[in-house]
């Protein structure tokens, strides 16, 4: 179990793990050894994921979002399969953090009469410096 919020968490084995092979560093062994981490969770169809959460982490992952509602995370920042699997999970709870959090709505407020006042007084007395600096033409 992954606990992401106090009221959220996933079961692991709603994570698929797929190793394949990296790029970048590692030499000759980045041939040979499948190192990196493709994690899979399927985020329409989780059991404990609510459809709001759902939906905000599909528009939250973009393109590592899959049609069918499929997150996809590619982790190779390491070179040992282990570091990034963590690293797949890390990145997918960082995630389903931000998707959970939810902005309480703005509030419409409206300036006091006297800071409007105050504006307008600021605004003239800023408009008499100005056009005292500018050159004076009479006719």
């Amino acid at each position: 179990m992954i606990i992401i919020t106090p009221r959220l968490s996933i079961d692991e084995d709603e994570l698929l793990f797929d190793a394949v092979r990296a790029s970048g560093p590692g030499g000759q062994n980045v041939n040979k050894v499948s190192s990196a981490i493709q994690l899979r969770f399927d985020a329409r169809r989780s059991p404990n994921l609510p459809d709001d959460i759902a939906a905000r982490l599909l528009r939250l992952a973009g393109s590592r979002a899959t049609k069918e509602g499929v997150i996809v995370i590619f982790a190779q920042r390491f070179r040992d399969q282990a570091r990034n699997k963590e690293d797949a999970v890390a990145r997918l709870v960082a995630l389903l953090t931000k998707a959970a959090h939810v902005d309480k709505p703005r509030k419409a407020t409206r300036p006091s009469r006297a800071g409007v006042e105050k504006r307008l007084q600021t605004k003239a007395k800023h408009a008499r410096l100005k056009a005292g600096r500018r050159p004076r033409f009479d006719d």
